[in-house]
Order: C-alpha cells, then structure tokens, then sequence
C-alpha cells in the first residue's frame, strides 16, 4: 500500500516524510496529499505479527486511535484506511477487522464531526471479514 500511495503522490511525498524523522509501530504522522486528490495523507506503522502475545493488538488499536488524533487536529471529515498490518505484516484479518471495527466505533461514539470513514478491503474474503466484523461490533 505504501508504495503505491507514493507512487501515485509524487516524489514530494518522499521528500515530506524524511522530514517526518521515522515513526514509531502503532504511532502516525501527516504529511500533505502532494499529487494525490487527497489534502492529507495520514502515515501509520502497523505492528508485524508474531504470535498475538507482543502487544500486537494494542499497537494496531494504537495506529487507529494515533490516525483519528490527526483526524481531529487537522479537522479531516473524511479518512480512509487499507487493513493495517495485513498485507505483509501478516496480522491475522480477522483480528484485525475487529480491532478497527471497535476503535471506528469508539471514535464515532466521541466525534461526530466525521462525514465519512472508509475501509478498504482488498478482495471479497477481506471484505466479507470486515462486514462480519461491522455487523459483530457495528451493529452491537
């Protein structure tokens, strides 16, 4: 996801970020969108999975609760996110669903000033883990 963020953002983006100084798993930073339609692009480090007992769950909560933090700060009303941490960090998708599914509801409870909070969901087994997820936490 990354790559193709900075593909399509330009190499300004790139020059943004080394300006960021790093950023820490299950923290986020901002940078300008650059070339994309986007005014912001929010960037978050997701934990890599080991076995659920290193603190991956709460770190992932973190990069959700880091990224709505910005949200507010920078009065965003419309963010998206990709399933954090499992492409290649291997976090498990069903544990992850639920994770963002409950900090969405957590923030929405605390702000409504959000228009808009989109999941994307790369193929329909990640999309059917999500709606189970939203329909579980949601809808609860």
């Amino acid at each position: 996801m990354d790559g193709a963020i900075h593909r399509a953002a330009g190499p300004q983006l790139y020059e943004e970020c080394k300006r960021l100084n790093g950023c820490a798993t299950g923290q986020a930073k901002i940078t300008r969108g650059c070339n994309l339609a986007a005014k912001w692009v929010i960037h978050t480090v997701g934990p890599i999975w080991r076995d659920g007992e290193h603190g991956e769950d709460e770190l992932l909560a973190s990069c959700y609760r880091s990224c709505f933090a910005l949200v507010k700060q920078h009065d965003i009303r419309t963010i998206a996110f990709p399933s954090i941490s499992t492409g290649a960090h291997g976090f498990p998708m069903d544990r992850a669903a639920r994770i963002a599914m409950t900090e969405v509801k957590v923030f929405l409870a605390r702000d409504d000033r959000v228009q808009k909070i989109v999941l994307v969901c790369f193929g329909s087994a990640a999309y059917e883990r999500y709606m189970r997820a939203r329909n579980e936490i949601l809808d609860a």
